[in-house]
């Protein structure tokens, strides 16, 4: 048995009841659903399953619950209007799908919640509104006061006007972002896969009832897009969603759609994920999971040792070279001479200024260069470690 074998089989054997009983219990609770579990045969949505899926949220809400429902699938209602057979590549038809598709969904959801004598809004978010703080304060906002007014508010991306935010646009992530924005108690996942497995299920594989931590899932196969070719995301991306929350002190389940009901009435359904981390805020979420980055700054070992295991700010003395085109306020990554990136984080200068400031004191620049230059270049309240450091080359 191998060494993530025998972990698997030791989270497997763990009592996770009381911690789903959390999630029978929250007040606020992210449920998100994918293309894949709302997509008919015949393509477009699936009447029967968006009905299904309501009916169990509705409960939920009528029990006073809070929810609030990411959903994808506005391509995907877009693409029978439009006569096309499959998701298209390019960027430009997804937006017109998008764009068509987004109000027949909201035509559905909100028929099905109205059967329940519950109120949908549509709010649609980029990646941009969750990177600046206004944008995000405001969404918060809005959002926190649709649930109390008793709405369930449906969050998309918004395709229709994305740019590269549309590549990414699995929603998968968006949602985690989005509970760890509302305070929610916990993210629930769905898709048409019932649980993460320790292989692939066809072999024989076994589920994996509980993840406390991203030990647990060192070798685990996890699969990627389904075969309809309408979703974005896969297993990967849900188990990357899930561990976002779980790392900053939200519960998180990943389960079918079909098991919506019984997930959300806290059932041994699914894979769990267990906390294991705080609250952040969101702005370090963001820079952690969504943000582009501009640049790299190359450490020496001093400074590696000192923002990776002291996290600590960075200083110009600690920084060996610099690479890409940036301005302050950018994201960049901070890397080992060997080219492992150990954090990222928003730069105070712009790669113009920095090269005459490499391995210089800030008080020997702030004598030379005037004061201004005695700020650190990065710092630590605008700083996160990369958990899984990587090996790379900038733009790879």
């Amino acid at each position: 048995m191998t060494t993530s074998t025998a972990r698997i089989a030791e989270v497997t054997e763990g009592d996770d009841s009381a911690e789903r009983q959390a999630l029978a219990g929250a007040k606020r609770i992210v449920v998100k659903v994918g293309s894949s579990s709302l997509t008919s045969i015949k393509g477009g949505i699936s009447e029967k399953a968006l009905t299904a899926l309501v009916h169990a949220l509705a409960e939920k809400r009528n029990s006073g619950t809070e929810i609030i429902l990411v959903s994808s699938g506005a391509i995907a209602a877009g693409l029978a209007p439009l006569g096309l057979a499959k998701r298209p590549k390019d960027l430009a038809t997804q937006q017109a799908a998008a764009s068509v598709g987004q109000g027949l969904l909201m035509a559905r959801y909100s028929q099905a919640f109205a059967a329940h004598g519950v109120t949908v809004s549509q709010v649609l978010l980029t990646a941009d509104d969750l990177m600046r703080r206004t944008q995000h304060s405001n969404a918060y906002r809005a959002l926190d006061r649709l649930l109390n007014l008793g709405v369930v508010p449906v969050v998309n991306e918004n395709d229709t006007v994305a740019t590269h935010e549309i590549r990414f646009g699995d929603n998968d992530r968006l949602a985690a972002l989005v509970a760890h924005l509302v305070r929610a108690d916990a993210l629930v996942l769905l898709s048409d896969v019932d649980a993460l497995y320790d292989g692939p299920p066809s072999l024989g594989a076994k589920r994996i009832p509980l993840v406390t931590g991203p030990a647990d899932l060192v070798d685990v196969t996890i699969g990627k897009a389904g075969k309809a070719g309408v979703g974005t995301g896969g297993m990967t991306t849900k188990v990357e969603a899930a561990s976002i929350a779980a790392g900053s002190g939200i519960h998180a389940l990943v389960t079918s759609t079909a098991n919506a009901a019984a997930a959300l009435a806290g059932e041994d359904v699914g894979t769990w994920f267990a906390i294991n981390g705080n609250r952040k805020p969101v702005r370090l979420l963001w820079l952690a999971h969504l943000a582009s980055v501009r640049g790299r700054l190359v450490l020496d070992d001093g400074a590696v040792k000192a923002v990776r295991d002291r996290h600590t700010s960075l200083l110009p003395a600690g920084i060996s070279s610099v690479q890409g085109d940036f301005e302050p306020g950018d994201p960049v990554e901070m890397a080992s001479v060997e080219g492992t990136v150990i954090a990222r984080g928003l730069v105070n200068y712009s790669a113009e200024e920095l090269p005459r400031m490499l391995g210089r004191s800030t008080k020997e620049l702030a004598k030379d260069l005037g004061r201004g230059y005695d700020r650190v270049v990065v710092h630590v309240d605008d700083l996160v470690l990369v958990q899984q450091a990587r090996s790379t080359k900038l733009g790879e």
